[in-house]
């Protein structure tokens, strides 16, 4: 029997090697450690699926129930313990946590107060979280509650002799229906819900709502991706969406890559906090093009990663770490994307995952965003500013975006013009223009003025006529006679 060097049945040393083990995403080590449990799934490993040499076994005793013969299932497990062993010769995953540690990051699993509830939506939900910065963004504060409600028992249920007894009480505790409850019993009850969230309870960690500055978003999520090879216009619009979500409390999720993931993180940093998802390690701070970025992120917010310190980021990580963006949030919004960005991938999990989805749309004859109007052709929501983002994220009916650009326009009133004493208040003008006494509706040049008249006008005199010649420009050339002297001669100015 293979043998590690620690022990195997504890929950994060046991979670923390099969992350070593296998490759994020894998169904078959996901199906092992959910229904035998991290400790027990690594024993039947070292067990059963290997040799005392350290090989796999061509036909492994199946440890899940399966409709398939016993045969082919014990192929199918020979083939994924084919996949785990060669990982397994001179494992130690305390070297990893030890660089955890000297990084100061954490580890953590699932039931740690600080574990995104999300991601028990996924199939393959991943085995721990390698975090740098700080947790308490990953967790709101309802999540805390939700997780506190299903590990604390129910009221009215038991949980001992000695509480049922106390519960139902004996006679001479019994007190009378007209006697009042002591008053300090009543405060001592209170007192506790009386605190501010965070504050008094040192048993409770603290959440997003205690990192994020507050506003209408406080404690959600959001994911904002798209493509690295972005325009000037994607990461415009990916800056200012990140930094006014962010200034309305939430925390904005996305990948540390190059294009639309890094302006992302810039505008959030600049007004709230934000958290990276990697596809390596966290002491690899990938693309190295960004490293100054990834390092304000974990000062800010935090960087978390699937598999531990030391891996290197992989073609099907980075598909795999989408998975991980999707569920960790509310929602998702893609900004700019082709047609087959990896960025779809994310907007893929969040569809299956039943998450909303917004794009940005963008000019129809970019090929930068044929991505975003492919999946907006699917169903998802168009989003131009930050109130169209916040009415994927808030409840129905708390935001409306249109009601701020359909509120019509208010002009300042103009002020009256003064009107002088004595005038006349009609609309029509006082005065009319009056006709010369001379006018007559015939033209100039008749005989008379009227019908009837005998006196003659005479025919206004014309104008010269102006010539149109137009005006000749006279050059007149002139000697110098200070530089007579300087001329050579027979020149056309020498004085010869």
């Amino acid at each position: 029997m293979t043998s590690l060097p620690y022990d195997v049945h504890d929950e994060a040393l046991a979670r923390a090697t099969w992350s070593r083990l296998v490759e994020p995403a894998d169904a078959a080590a996901a199906a092992l450690v959910g229904h035998l449990g991290a400790g027990p799934a690594l024993e039947w490993l070292l067990s059963e699926g290997l040799t005392s040499e350290g090989e796999a076994r061509t036909s492994p005793r199946p440890p899940l129930p399966s409709c398939h013969d016993a045969a082919v299932a014990s192929a199918r497990w020979a083939q994924a313990v084919g996949r785990w062993a060669p990982r397994l010769s001179g494992l130690d995953i305390r070297r990893e946590l030890d660089v955890l540690e000297r990084l100061g990051g954490s580890l953590l699993t699932p039931g740690d107060p600080w574990w995104p509830p999300g991601l028990g939506e996924l199939a393959q939900p991943p085995m721990c979280l390698w975090v740098r910065g700080d947790p308490a963004l990953l967790v709101s504060a309802q999540d805390q509650d939700l997780l506190e409600g299903a590990s604390q028992p129910q009221e009215g249920q038991g949980t001992g002799g000695e509480s049922d007894e106390e519960d139902a009480g004996g006679p001479e505790d019994q007190e009378s229906p007209d006697e009042d409850p002591p008053e300090e019993r009543t405060v001592e009850q209170e007192a506790p819900e009386e605190l501010p969230r965070g504050w008094g309870l040192p048993d409770r960690p603290p959440t997003r709502e205690d990192r994020v500055p507050h506003g209408v978003a406080t404690g959600y999520c959001l994911a904002v991706v798209g493509a690295r090879a972005s325009t000037a216009y994607g990461e415009e619009v990916a800056t200012e969406l990140a930094g006014g979500l962010a200034a309305a409390g939430c925390v904005v999720v996305s990948g540390g890559a190059y294009g639309i993931d890094a302006a992302v993180h810039r505008g959030a940093l600049a007004r709230g906090r934000t958290v990276s998802v990697s596809a390596g390690g966290v002491d690899r701070l990938y693309p190295g093009g960004n490293t100054a970025l990834l390092e304000a992120v974990i000062r800010q917010g935090a960087l978390v990663a699937e598999v531990p310190p030391g891996c290197s980021p992989a073609r099907h990580r980075f598909l795999s770490r989408n998975r991980l963006i999707a569920a960790m949030t509310q929602a998702t919004v893609v900004v700019e994307a082709a047609w087959r960005s990896g960025a779809l991938s994310t907007a893929r999990c969040a569809q299956d995952l039943g998450r909303p989805l917004g794009a940005v749309p963008g000019p129809v004859t970019s090929m930068a965003s044929v991505g975003c109007h492919r999946i907006l052709r699917a169903g998802a929501v168009l989003v131009t500013d930050v109130d169209e983002v916040l009415e994927l994220l808030l409840p129905v009916g708390a935001q409306d975006a249109d009601a701020r650009k359909e509120a019509p326009v208010r002009l300042r009133p103009r002020a009256p013009a003064r009107r002088p004493a004595g005038a006349r208040s009609s609309a029509w003008p006082e005065w009319e223009p009056s006709r010369p006494s001379s006018w007559s509706p015939w033209p100039s040049g008749s005989a008379s003025s009227s019908p009837g008249s005998t006196r003659t006008t005479k025919r206004p005199r014309r104008c010269p006529r102006t010539s149109t010649r137009p005006w000749r420009a006279i050059r007149t050339w002139s000697r110098r006679p200070s530089n007579r002297a300087t001329r050579p001669p027979g020149s056309r100015w020498s004085s010869t």
